[in-house]
């Protein structure tokens, strides 16, 4: 039995392109496609087959031979049907089964590739794979325990391996909802994705395995996602441009807003003037700074912009907010008497706020609640605020990031690859821009400066975090180029101003998420 043509068709990205889904909502999709445009899962695997045949020729056009290793359930069935696609096309197709096929779908597939006179051959440990390109069909979304046995030996077989690699649908190991990683996952160079993204793609440990990330909707009806509204939704140019609209002519810097920064303890003064500079750059229209005492007369040697109050405990803190409509507080705050001195009074106003660094882990230390902050922890934070290890977060980012928001109010960016944001919304949101060399000194003060300025500007807490995430994770990319290395927190300040005027400006950058 050999392949069908399947009717031909266009695939597209609609408008599902920004949302993500969990496994169980993909499934529930692709029924709802059978029950009411005849796209029965013979169909689908067909689509998708052929999809990833085409993906992974694009990218190795040289390559004259395939090693595909092919799980019991229907990812197993699209390994099958490309290894008869390549086939077809004269390519030398080594295939591997963990087990036999247990999905009729699947058996049927492998049925296709026994018309092609290609032997199939049990895994063992000891396999020797062959082929240019391994391909990885073992496991797809159904992932939500650590593998084991031969799935884990495979596992660890691709991983040892030099060769490149395309996943089908989602790395095997991968948790398709979370980003986890429960113990090892394939490390793909290419992933062709089916019917719409997935966020542990996108998020934990996603960015890390899944290399180059192609979607393909196999040509599904815009209908059949009707009344599947996903789990999370992707950042990109048009979330800054709604909620950012140009200024009016007449504007002047008291409409921009005046935001008070608060931090920067004895030994940590760059934290809170970086985190004012971006703020500055971001479009606020004034920025005071309330630092500590010893460098207060040096903090604006290089930002005659920005306005310093040294203050030595914190009664001068109610006084200082007068007048202003956000602060951030956190950014080089410390934890001596100084700082919890600042963040206790802090704690006694209302304005809308960013709470970043130590303000965070004095929270921790004593958790309160409020609809007006924005707090931005990462992981470790995050571990503090919800007492537990960051092990725990990063197994369930998409869950910490909920509950957080849930115990401490407003909104909760959970920094870190993928970044994730909630609001209290149905939909959590992430930001697929960003890049390694974002991994060093200060990233996280500069958001936290973003985020005030777009505050101070009239934006709500969520739409100034999403706004926030967005521009501050392109103007990384933007000054990293192709040389992520090196970046320091300053050189996006430039890119920062770009954005804010146009965050179409990134576009080059485009990512399937972006």
């Amino acid at each position: 039995m050999g392949l069908e043509s399947c009717s031909d068709y266009h695939s597209a990205m609609m408008e599902i392109d920004n949302l993500l889904y969990s496994a169980s909502q993909i499934r529930k999709i692709e029924q709802r496609a059978a029950r009411q445009f005849a796209l029965d899962p013979w169909c689908l695997m067909q689509r998708a087959g052929r999809a990833a045949f085409q993906r992974l020729r694009a990218r190795w056009p040289g390559a004259r031979s395939l090693g595909i290793v092919c799980g019991p359930g229907n990812n197993g069935g699209d390994g099958y049907v490309v290894a008869a696609l390549a086939a077809e096309e004269g390519l030398e197709v080594d295939v591997v089964a963990l087990s036999d096929p247990s999905a009729k779908t699947a058996q049927r597939a492998r049925q296709a590739v026994s018309a092609h006179n290609i032997r199939v051959r049990e895994w063992s440990e000891s396999i020797e794979l062959f082929g240019e390109v391994l391909v990885d069909a073992v496991l797809g979304t159904g992932l939500n325990r650590a593998p084991v046995g031969r799935i884990s030996e495979c596992i660890n077989s691709f991983n040892q391996d030099s060769r490149p690699v395309a996943a089908l649908d989602i790395p095997s190991g991968l948790v398709a909802d979370s980003g986890a990683v429960p113990a090892n996952s394939i490390n793909a160079d290419l992933t062709v994705t089916f019917v719409a993204l997935k966020l542990g793609l996108m998020t934990g440990r996603g960015p890390d395995v899944r290399g180059q990330l192609l979607l393909d909707d196999l040509g599904m009806p815009s209908a059949v996602f009707s009344g599947s509204e996903g789990i999370a939704a992707c950042l990109n140019a048009g979330t800054v441009a709604r909620h950012l609209p140009p200024r009016r002519p007449t504007s002047h810097k008291g409409d921009a807003g005046h935001l008070l920064v608060v931090g920067g303890d004895q030994t940590m003064s760059g934290a809170a003037r970086l985190s004012s500079a971006a703020a500055l750059r971001s479009g606020a229209g004034l920025v005071t700074l309330a630092t500590h005492p010893l460098h207060a007369s040096s903090a604006n040697l290089n930002m005659p912009e920005l306005m310093v109050n040294g203050i030595s405990d914190g009664s001068a803190l109610a006084d200082l907010s007068a007048g202003k409509k956000a602060i951030v507080i956190g950014p080089g705050l410390g934890r001596s008497v100084w700082g919890r001195d600042l963040f206790a009074r802090f704690m006694e106003q209302s304005l809308p706020s960013v709470v970043d660094a130590d303000g965070l882990n004095l929270l921790a230390q004593e958790p309160a609640y409020s609809e007006h902050w924005v707090l931005t922890p990462h992981p470790g934070e995050a571990a503090r605020l919800l007492q537990c290890v960051v092990r725990d977060v990063e197994n369930d980012r998409p869950g910490a990031v909920e509950e957080i928001q849930k115990r401490y109010g407003g909104t909760c960016v959970l920094k870190g690859a993928g970044t994730l944001i909630a609001s209290g919304d149905p939909l959590i949101h992430v930001c697929g821009r960003g890049n390694p060399g974002m991994a060093s000194a200060g990233m996280g003060d500069l958001l936290a400066g973003v985020i005030g300025a777009l505050l101070v500007q009239g934006l709500s807490s969520a739409h100034a975090a999403q706004c926030g995430v967005w521009l501050h994770a392109s103007a990384g990319d933007i000054a990293a180029g192709k040389h992520p290395r090196g970046l320091i927190a300053s050189d996006l300040l430039g890119p920062l101003r770009t954005l804010v005027n146009e965050p179409y400006a990134a576009n080059e950058l485009r990512t399937v998420c972006s």
